[in-house]
């Protein structure tokens, strides 16, 4: 296999072995909408629109009814010069970890060879990924988690960056570590001390 690419702009999948699927050939940021779930989920949806605003966001879902329901509701939330959409080829077959095919008998993002998410996906790599350093110990420290008070700080936080309220602390970290640069975050927390 080749060198793994790294990603210019994060991708967004349904599932988790979908991102498996992605992080097997490439590095960068690839979240997920939990399938169904970015219907169901507002911060999910607003971390994309939270994305989409720093950065160009690609859009890879299954080449099925459910996958193009998804992709229009993000493609709803974020506008379309913001947006890139891949698309895998419609391969009839049956995904390795599933006893039985898909409801059309295809093959999602998980189920494509290798080879062909890597030249999907090698137009948008290029450049060094930059690690965010937002941690737990981070959180702990500017008492967003750990203290009685830490939900209302989390919540204070979360409208200072434009997040929904009631994230929990994993699901804000996640989506801090995506739309802030580490300074940024301690900024935004300076506004709510």
């Amino acid at each position: 296999m080749k060198e793994k690419l790294k990603l210019k702009y994060p991708v967004i999948v349904e599932g988790k072995y979908d991102r498996l699927r992605i992080l097997s050939v490439a590095e960068g940021q690839i979240l997920t909408t939990e399938g169904f779930g970015v219907f169901k989920k507002k911060e999910k949806l607003a971390l994309f629109r939270a994305l989409a605003e720093k950065s160009p966001v690609i859009v890879l879902t299954d080449p099925d009814g459910a996958g193009t329901l998804i992709r229009a509701h993000i493609g709803s939330a974020i506008p379309p010069q913001r947006l890139i959409p891949l698309y895998v080829p419609r391969i009839k077959g049956v995904e390795k970890r599933k006893a039985v095919p898909s409801a059309e008998g295809t093959l999602g993002v998980e189920g494509q060879e290798r080879e062909v998410l890597y030249e999907l996906l090698a137009p948008f790599a290029g450049g060094e990924l930059l690690a965010n350093p937002i941690s737990k110990a981070d959180f702990y420290e500017d008492g967003l988690t750990g203290c009685a008070d830490a939900a209302a700080r989390r919540d204070q936080l979360c409208a200072v960056v434009g997040l929904p309220t009631g994230m929990t602390p994993n699901a804000l970290l996640a989506a801090l570590r995506v739309i802030t640069t580490y300074e940024e975050y301690k900024a935004a927390v300076k506004k709510i001390s």
